[in-house]
């Protein structure tokens, strides 16, 4: 076959080449095509090494072969080692339009958009007239170099910081940080709900997890009660229809009444939902009951947009994962199942090791404590 530019090695050339090779301290593809060049300049008195044959050794293409052939013969040794160079590419995200992506990303999304998109970003940039066009690969690229992901958000509870936030985040703190008393139990109390389905299950099998049609049946909606002392790793779980305030005096009449029936008073932990309080005792029961129970607690609230204050909040989320993921489409089924898992929590005695304190909110979240002025 032939070739229309012939590799023709020097001795210095070859002397360099096989220096190259054998020091390997190079780009990879420089060696390959060291390798390449010599064998090239071996093809007129060695007819045994053909391209195909190269093709073969070196896994490249005839193309590859013939373009470093032609880089050797019109540049010399080191176009040849290099790669071909693309003079009309040019770099369209300079620092000008990268700040111009990162500023769109984090703007709010035009009217009638939930986020911003890579082509709707693109589109900006045009409609700007920073760039004519921007694919949305660049666009991507610059967004994950900037660690920028605009269609995603984060719920997060921004605290309302002074005076008030810190006294009862402290007032909480100091309560945990009470020792084990059984006539004086630290109770956290909080409430949480989960939807009734009806869904069709198959079961899994070797080679196949188990399935679940994407049709289902609304039975209703549950709420839990749930009540937390961790010092003594003990949990009550409630199961009701509704979370009236007639529900939550009756379930705090049931952990005066039965389970802490032996306690002089229920130091209790609760957040600032309206139902939260001693006005729910009297819309349940007569004056005289509701005050026997009111005297039996001692309530302790946490600050607003703080629940990671109250314990029964790391249980909630404990009680979600290893019982409330799997769907039930009855009360009777879901009270059945919570049974189960109280029971088997309390026999192993799971629970929460609190170590947070005030003077650990003094340093930690000293921002949020109000400044004293020195005057």
């Amino acid at each position: 076959m032939n070739h229309k530019y012939i590799v023709t090695l020097t001795d210095e050339e070859s002397n360099s080449l096989n220096e190259l090779i054998r020091k390997g301290k190079t780009q990879g593809y420089r060696i390959k095509h060291a390798q390449i060049l010599l064998k090239l300049d071996e093809i007129p008195e060695n007819q045994s090494w053909t391209y195909q044959r190269i093709k073969e050794a070196f896994r490249v293409s005839p193309h590859t072969i013939s373009q470093i052939a032609k880089r050797f013969v019109t540049g010399g040794l080191e176009a040849a080692l290099g790669r071909k160079e693309q003079a009309n590419r040019h770099r369209k995200v300079d620092g000008n339009v990268e700040a111009h992506i990162v500023a769109i990303a984090c703007s709010a999304p035009p009217e009638g958009r939930e986020h911003w998109t890579l082509q709707l970003i693109a589109d900006e940039l045009v409609r700007l007239q920073v760039v004519e066009s921007l694919s949305d690969t660049a666009v991507m690229n610059t967004l994950k170099k900037n660690e920028l992901k605009p269609w995603q958000k984060k719920e997060w509870c921004i605290p309302k910081a002074g005076a008030e936030f810190v006294a009862r985040m402290e007032d909480v703190l100091e309560t945990y940080s009470l020792p084990y008393d059984p006539l004086r139990p630290v109770v956290c109390l909080d409430e949480t709900n989960r939807q009734l389905l009806e869904e069709r299950h198959i079961p899994a099998v070797p080679g196949s997890p188990e399935r679940i049609d994407y049709e289902y049946r609304r039975c209703g909606v549950a709420d839990l009660f749930v009540a937390f002392e961790p010092l003594a790793a003990k949990r009550v779980v409630k199961v009701t229809e509704r979370r009236t305030a007639i529900d939550f005096a009756q379930f705090l009449k049931e952990l005066t009444d039965v389970h802490y029936a032996h306690a002089e008073k229920i130091v209790l932990v609760m957040d600032n939902l309206n139902i939260h309080g001693i006005a729910s005792l009297y819309k349940a029961f007569e004056p005289e009951e509701a005050r026997r129970i009111a005297e039996k607690v001692e309530i302790h609230h946490t600050p607003i947009h703080a629940s990671w204050l109250n314990m029964a909040e790391i249980e909630i989320g404990v009680l979600s994962r290893q019982c409330l993921a799997e769907s039930m489409n009855s009360i009777e089924m879901m009270r059945r199942k919570v049974s189960a898992w109280q029971c088997r929590r309390n026999a192993a005695c799971s629970t929460v090791n609190w170590h947070f304190t005030s003077a650990d909110a003094r340093i930690k979240l000293k921002k949020l404590y109000p400044l004293i002025s020195s005057s």
